[in-house]
């Protein structure tokens, strides 16, 4: 494999605070790799680092070594980097099938009409959600709002899919369908970066995980080793986890 995604040394400051602090890692083509750490560790700003949605005081970030750091997010996003976020933002008047041909008529390809409409649908089947295409998005449960998300961060046929806690809050059948759903992606080749804190969805999609702690890395290994490590298990897990 070769890899997609390189991060070197990024540092982000918000005036006197330093939420990320010279962090450094790489994903190959095909990986799923989790960025773990406690609440306030720096993995969404991270994440809203790669997509362009905060420039980086320090640092690069590359995409098949391409720079990208600093790019708006709409340029970003033409890259071919999808994301989601820890709050589902949808277009609650419109319908399910709408709100994915949105993001079609802005992605790589511009669809409009029944080839948007056809290109929908079949990101929508990709997450169970065709039998719900008409519906409005304000009548769909959390977890298909979840789908939907999804569905048009794949309209825009990403290589590199960033998920923010896209897990989270779900029931434990849908934390199992949702599992199933990433195996999936994965077996389609997407190289997906995650951010969750439901180790059991970790220990089940991701091959590595990256940790965190008050902005700084402090491990990058297969799941099973970051997990066991004695500086996560301190400051994220808890002993009872180790």
């Amino acid at each position: 494999m070769s890899e997609l995604l390189t991060v070197s040394g990024l540092t982000k400051r918000f005036g006197g605070l330093t939420a990320v602090n010279a962090v450094s890692f790489s994903i190959e083509r095909g990986e799923v790799v989790g960025l773990l750490g406690p609440n306030g560790s720096g993995k969404t700003t991270v994440l809203n680092m790669i997509s362009g949605h905060l420039r980086p005081t320090g640092g690069t970030i590359a995409l098949d070594d391409q720079l990208i750091s600093g790019l708006a997010p709409d340029q970003v996003a033409r890259k071919s980097v999808s994301r989601t976020f820890q709050l589902v933002r949808s277009l609650p008047s419109l319908s399910v099938i709408e709100n994915v041909t949105v993001a079609l008529a802005f992605g790589p390809r511009k669809l409009w009409g029944s080839a948007a409409e056809e290109e929908a649908l079949a990101r929508l089947d990709d997450v169970g959600l065709t039998h719900r295409a008409y519906q409005t998005a304000q009548d769909l449960t959390y977890i298909d709002l979840k789908r939907m998300e999804l569905a048009r961060a794949l309209a825009a046929e990403p290589q590199l899919l960033l998920l923010d806690e896209w897990l989270a809050g779900l029931n434990p059948t849908e934390l199992r369908a949702g599992i199933d759903l990433i195996h999936s992606l994965k077996n389609r080749g997407i190289t997906i970066l995650l951010v969750e804190h439901v180790m059991e969805a970790i220990r089940a999609v991701c091959n590595r995980c990256v940790v965190m702690n008050a902005g700084r890395k402090i491990a990058d290994a297969p799941t099973a080793e970051a997990l066991a490590n004695q500086d996560v298990v301190t400051a994220y897990l808890g002993g009872h986890h180790a």
